[in-house]
């Protein structure tokens, strides 16, 4: 009876949990998280690897999510010496055979407006709209307030 038990439990935390990887056409997406958030944030930051393993380039297109008014696509990078974002209205390159991280600091995905805060050990579900290998669902991990930080991070 204990292992039957033990087996459910398994199954049933398997079921709740994303896999580590996902995959659509020859896109692999994997590490899909995003940090909790305060009561009222008016943004909350999105986060994953992208792993093109086609010969062909694709383009992360958009990120569709009802858990916020909007998902913006974001560049961070350092322009004399200062750091400065910018979204990328164009979407996001993916080239053939690399791999693409978005990570505070860098690229990365912006929550505008949630609906909700982000609670760390919850999760928010969004679909990712590629330009060629088309939609998939995916569900980000939220971490913890300071997951990821780093010097560079970007502060909204």
């Amino acid at each position: 009876m204990k292992k039957t038990i033990c087996a459910l439990v398994l199954i049933a935390l398997g079921a709740c949990s994303s896999p580590a990887s996902q995959q659509v056409g020859d896109l692999h997406v994997s590490e899909v998280w995003s940090k909790a958030t305060p009561p009222n944030a008016p943004v909350a930051g999105g986060f994953l690897t992208l792993d093109n393993r086609g010969d062909t380039p694709d383009r992360l297109l958009r990120v569709e999510s009802a858990a916020a008014q909007r998902v913006e696509l974001h560049e961070m990078g350092h322009v004399d010496g200062v750091a400065r974002m910018r979204e990328l209205e164009q979407g996001l390159p993916l080239p053939a055979r690399q791999i693409t991280t978005l990570k505070p600091g860098g690229y990365h995905l912006m929550f505008i407006q949630p609906t909700q805060p982000f609670v760390e050990g919850g999760s928010v579900p969004a679909t990712l709209v590629f330009e060629k290998a088309g939609r998939l669902p995916v569900l980000f991990q939220v971490r913890s307030m300071t997951a990821g930080a780093q010097g560079t991070a970007p502060h909204h």
